[in-house]
């Protein structure tokens, strides 16, 4: 009874156009729920709704009509009784007569007939009465835009599911159809109307057919759609495209063959239009239709189409954009925009299609025998005049396109142009030297014609890339293409030998260019066509490389004869030619490899890291063999450098192994797991450092350590845990070697742990070169461990670590960062290591004894007590009050250690970043707030060094940046997302009151230097939502950093954040209240002498701010265009340019002309 209710209001509430839209869709769910979940059945609710529906109220009636077909429309995939779907299509099909209840009854049947046979179907006859009765009683034109949209879509169902049902109706349907879609202009209706045609024509292909008979008028409505120009959507039409509609345009014109005399013509003459998208449009469609139409209908069409293609082409083509150096270049460089890619790929199209006719057109074409005949007036590329170029860049490309279509085109165009082509550049008819003699010595001298030979590399570039694409019609094609091979293999000596000669003779960039790639074209040839045996072959690879060792002043010759080599390995590699790479192998890589390990400095270092690593990148087994032969070298000049100090070692050095960190190891690791091969560096730096106890060196060479470890980092990064913990073991067997390193006798954090720290702080201040290039290295391998690798005896570790980080070790206190960022929480966890836990860790590092101070400056242990208070690490940074440099390199250890602790979002960041404050605050003792209660006491009375406070700020730019040597992805660290988002919301509740009631101005400005370190590195999001707080602030510093030079990045980055903040919307509301503040920071940022990006981006700030409301900035107009003015002087032309754009959007909100 409930249910019953429920029903009857339901019903009620949707049968009432009063109600609410959202009231009659909760209605709908209601009702479908019923049906679907069994409690009504369809004959129930038919039962039930039979009063609504035949009802002689209009309005009642087409409600309770369109009710029941929104039931059935949520119901498709419900199964329905045959006998229930028969009556119900039947009920709407006479409904469709019933024009005030149409849009019911058409709601219903597209319900029905979308239905799928596991569901129940309607019949074919239930189909065809709809059909019927759709073609007799609807006038779809005189209907709404909705009704019209159901009634196409009606149509289409029809003819895609029913199309036997349909298909007696023969004349009948075909003529409804063209009066339902004539003078249809909607974007939706259109698209369902394009769609229409292209299935009604695959539903009668036959010529005896209905739509043969109706093709012309049915055409004659299609037509006055193109070109689609469809500029301005209305909003229910925001998801619908002009090429959406052009697409479909396109399949209804080429549906069919009965188009063809009607389409071809008007597409012909739409190419003359003077709208660009109407030609592009015109050639797709022809190529479209040129498939669809088939070869004997498109015959008499073909001269009208060549002529077409002729001219969209030469009309379309522009002014060359790219120079000879760029690998993009095709052709002569001259830029091929829509109109002319779509007319060569037309052309390619009707030449597959009909390839005799289209290249006996081609052949015979006065316009390409004219530019053959006049190119032998022209020697060089520069005595051809534009018009000249652009004439020979489109032979180029019709002879390109015209042999890349097909073998039996090729062979064609081989015969008619190859052998004139041979003529022009002076080489025999035929190679009498038909045993393939190696390539003489002495090379062709005269200069070859420039136009035969472009023409001539286009041709074998062709041939080329049409066997390469296919290895079975490559296979087939040497009997086939008798003669594009024959030719070929007369010509390919003498080919050769005038593509090495254009190199020597010709200094034009454009010889030089299609010299080297006619070589590299030759190079390419697939095995089973190639034109040349493998001593001409070998041949072209020694000319490459004698200009990669010998012609390297020649820019352009090196680096294209470069890419030639890498194209030509990476070819041979793909095609796994084997006779080849072996060639290449010894001639190619074997020759580069020695470039690095000899002694000959004339060809420079660079070019040749350059040569080697471009070489190996063109293959996998080039590159293993090449990454040997660095390593080789490497160890090599170490061991040099290690052994006799050779200064010129180290510079040597350091290339190859920037080569190795940059390129190589990338490389390697983004082409295949090589653990074995990655694994192998580290291990053998470390075993020569082991086998070299004693270092001759005198001078530490800092650069070539920071190469060593740089490499070192990224070699350790990319290998397995498996890899890493051999790594680690070997470096930490020679760690615990070194005398410094008390292992044995200290292993806990009692007494002995102190006094053996005392021991340690003493053997730090004599280390050797060798032990801090250990310590270094070893550091950098604990930086790129993974977290899953442990670490052995971890607590004496961080005791080493911890101790040289205060003598300045930067990788040490890295490393520090490293650990505390990747070490387990729990001693079970699978984590950086087995012997220590986080919190241990933490506690060694925060609570150990380590350091004190010296009256001398010099570090010493202490007792254990300093004024009868417990020294932390906080309080050895505090504590050093006589050395100014202990304290800076303690805070630099401890930002580290920070900056690991912020990217896991650890709570003990908190503690570091309140010692830093304490240092911001220690010269001001009435702002400071002592984080621990004898942190200040215990310290000397003395005020802090300018230097060690500006360090302490400085630390929160090593917390919030980004590393790229540690604490990074690359290098396995932990990193909670939106890590910078939640450290700024925290520390600027902190920050904004210290600076705005701090009265001492070296503190003010440090706690100004830190705010701005924190912004410039948090993303722009969550400062928008603090604008309006932060705005005083950043002005405030802008105004405090702006008198320092040393301050000039930092006042850039903070710049950038005001930059921001005024170019997004919310930020110009948080703006508005301080124009004036803001306006008056920068128009003194304008003259800033010390950096020209300070003085652009103030410019363009002021720029932003010319958009605010009119009435905030009006005032203000005078005082920047006066300060802008002299802006215009600036030495910078980019300052000049933006002050220019700059007041004429000031001066364009003035009420009258302002004279300076």
């Amino acid at each position: 009874m409930a249910e019953s209710s429920r029903l009857g209001q339901s019903i009620d509430s949707f049968v009432d156009s009063s109600c609410s839209l959202t009231q009659q869709a909760a209605s709908l769910d209601t009702i479908t729920s019923l049906v679907k979940n069994g409690v009504l059945s369809v004959e129930g609710l038919v039962r039930e709704m039979e009063m609504y529906l035949t009802t002689t109220d209009n309005i009642i009636r087409a409600r309770g009509i369109l009710l029941l077909g929104e039931v059935l429309a949520c119901l498709v995939s419900k199964p329905l009784e045959n006998a229930t779907i028969h009556s119900l299509i039947g009920f709407f099909t006479d409904r469709l007569a019933d024009w005030k209840c149409l849009r019911g009854a058409l709601v219903g049947c597209l319900a029905l007939m979308r239905r799928k046979l596991d569901a129940g179907m309607v019949t074919d006859t239930d189909a065809k009465a709809v059909a019927h009765s759709f073609l007799q009683n609807l006038q779809v034109q005189s209907l709404g835009q909705h009704d019209r949209k159901l009634c196409f879509e009606l149509l289409e169902c029809l003819l895609e599911c029913y199309p036997d049902s349909v298909a007696p109706l023969g004349d009948e349907l075909v003529y409804g159809i063209c009066e339902a879609v004539d003078s249809e202009k909607d974007p939706q209706c259109l698209l369902l109307t394009f769609r229409i045609i292209e299935v009604l024509a695959r539903l009668f292909p036959d010529q005896s057919g209905p739509l043969a008979s109706f093709a012309g008028d049915l055409f004659e409505i299609l037509g006055c759609y193109f070109p689609i120009h469809f500029t301005h959507p209305k909003a229910e039409d925001l998801g619908i495209k002009r090429d959406d509609l052009s697409e479909a345009l396109m399949l209804a014109f080429s549906s069919t063959p009965f188009f063809e005399p009607f389409a071809i013509p008007l597409l012909l003459e739409k190419l003359s239009s003077s709208l660009p998208f109407a030609k592009v449009d015109s050639l797709k469609y022809l190529s479209s239709c040129t498939l669809k139409y088939g070869a004997e209908r498109m015959l008499k069409h073909a001269g009208a189409i060549w002529l077409a293609i002729k001219d969209a082409i030469y009309n379309s083509i522009q002014e060359p954009a790219l120079s000879f150096t760029s690998e993009s270049l095709v052709g002569l460089g001259f830029q091929e925009n829509e109109i002319a890619k779509e007319a060569l790929t037309l052309l390619q199209r009707v030449i597959v299609q009909s390839d005799s006719l289209y290249l006996s057109l081609i052949v015979k074409d006065e316009d390409i025998n004219m530019i053959l005949n006049t190119i032998t007036s022209y020697e060089s590329y520069n005595d051809i005049y534009s018009q000249g170029r652009l004439k020979l860049h489109v032979v180029g490309r019709f002879l390109s396109i015209s042999a890349r279509s097909s073998i039996a085109s090729c062979n064609r165009v081989f015969e008619s142009f190859f052998p004139r082509l041979m003529e022009i550049l002076g080489l025999p008819v035929k190679n009498l030297s038909a045993d393939h003699s190696p390539i003489v010595s002495s090379l062709i001298s005269k200069r070859l014609n420039f136009g035969a030979l472009y023409l001539c590399i286009e041709l074998l570039a062709s041939y080329r890339d049409l066997t390469a694409g296919s290895k079975e019609i490559a296979s087939k094609s040497i009997s086939a293409s008798e003669t594009c091979y024959g030719m070929l293999q007369s010509y390919s000596n003498l080919l050769t030998e005038a593509f090495c000669s254009t190199l020597v003779t010709s200094p034009q960039d454009a010889d030089i260019y299609f010299g080297v790639k006619g070589l590299q074209i030759l190079a390419t040839f697939p095995g089973y066509v190639s034109p040349m045996l493998i001593s001409e072959f070998e041949s072209i690879l020694i000319t490459l490389m004698s200009i990669i060792t010998l012609h390297f002043k020649k820019t352009l010759l090196w680096k294209l004869s470069l890419k030639a080599l890498v194209n030509i390995g990476s070819f041979i590699d793909e095609y796994h030619e084997s006779e080849k790479v072996s060639s290449y192998m010894g001639v190619v890589v074997e020759k580069s490899i020695s470039l690095v390990s000899l002694d000959d400095f004339t060809m420079p270092f660079p070019l040749k890291l350059e040569a080697i690593s471009g070489i190996g990148a063109s293959g996998l087994n080039y590159m293993l063999k090449i990454v040997r032969g660095l390593e080789e070298a490497i160890y090599t000049n170490l061991s040099e450098f290690y052994a006799h100090e050779n200064m010129k070692s180290p510079e040597i050095t350091i290339r190859l192994l920037e080569c190795y960190s940059n390129k190589v190891l990338p490389w390697i690791h983004e082409n295949g797991s090589f653990d074995e091969v990655l694994l192998r560096f580290p291990v053998n730096v470390w075993s020569q450092i082991e086998s070299h106890v004693d270092f001759s060196i005198q001078v530490q060479e800092m650069e070539l350590l920071d190469a060593t470890m740089t490499a070192m980092r990224h070699a350790v990064a990319f290998c397995s845990v498996e890899s890493q913990n051999k790594i680690i073991q070997k470096a930490y067997s020679i760690l615990s070697s070194s005398t410094f390193f008390p292992l044995k006798e200290f292993t806990s954090l009692t007494i002995q742990f102190q006094l053996g720290g005392l021991q340690l702080a003493r053997k730090i201040d004599n280390l050797s070169y060798r032990d801090e290039w250990i310590l270094s290295l070893f550091a950098s391998v604990v930086i790129a461990a993974r977290p899953q690798t442990p670490i052995p005896n971890l607590k004496e570790i961080l005791q080493l670590f911890m101790t040289t980080l205060l003598k300045g070790s930067v990788p040490a206190a890295q490393a520090l960062g490293s650990i505390v960022n990747k070490l387990g929480k729990e001693s079970n966890e699978l984590k950086i290591s087995s012997d220590c836990t986080l919190e241990e860790a933490l506690e060694t590092i925060f609570r150990t004894k380590l350091w004190s101070s010296h009256d001398n400056g010099a570090l010493m242990k202490c007792s254990g007590t300093n004024n009868g208070s417990e020294m932390s690490f906080a309080d050895s940074c505090l504590g050093v009050v006589n050395n100014n440099l202990p304290q800076i390199h303690a805070i630099t250890g401890l930002s580290w250690i920070g900056k690991g602790l912020l990217l896991r979002g650890h709570e003990k960041l908190k503690d570091v970043t309140m010692i830093f404050l304490e240092f911001l605050l220690k010269n001001n003792k009435a702002d400071a707030f002592p984080l621990k209660q004898n942190s200040l006491e215990s310290s000397s009375e003395r005020d802090l060094h300018p230097s060690v406070i500006k360090s302490a700020a400085d630390a929160f730019h090593i917390l919030m940046s980004d590393s790229e040597v540690c604490l990074n992805r690359k290098f396995h660290a932990v990193i909670r997302p939106l890590y910078k988002q939640r450290f700024f919301s925290t520390m600027m509740p902190i920050l904004q009151p210290l600076i705005m009631k701090n009265d001492s101005s070296l503190s003010r400005s440090m706690l100004c230097r830190a705010f701005a370190h924190i912004i410039s590195d948090t993303p722009l999001t969550p400062i928008l939502s603090e604008a309006k707080k932060l705005i005083p602030i950043i002005l405030d510093c802008l105004s405090m950093l702006n008198k320092d030079i040393q301050d000039k990045d930092i006042l850039y980055s903070l710049l950038l954040v005001l930059s921001g903040i005024l170019t997004d919307k919310n930020g110009q509301e948080a703006v508005i209240e301080n124009v004036h503040h803001v306006i008056n920071n920068l128009t003194k940022l304008i003259a800033y002498p010390h950096m020209m990006l300070v003085r652009e981006t103030a410019i363009q700030c002021l720029v932003a701010m010319s958009e605010l409301p009119h009435a905030r900035i009006y005032p203000m107009r005078i005082q920047v265009l006066r300060a802008i003015s002299n802006a215009l002087n600036d030495p910078k032309r980019a300052i000049r340019q933006e002050a220019v754009r700059c007041r004429q959007a000031w001066a364009s909100i003035a009420s009258r002309s302002l004279h300076f």
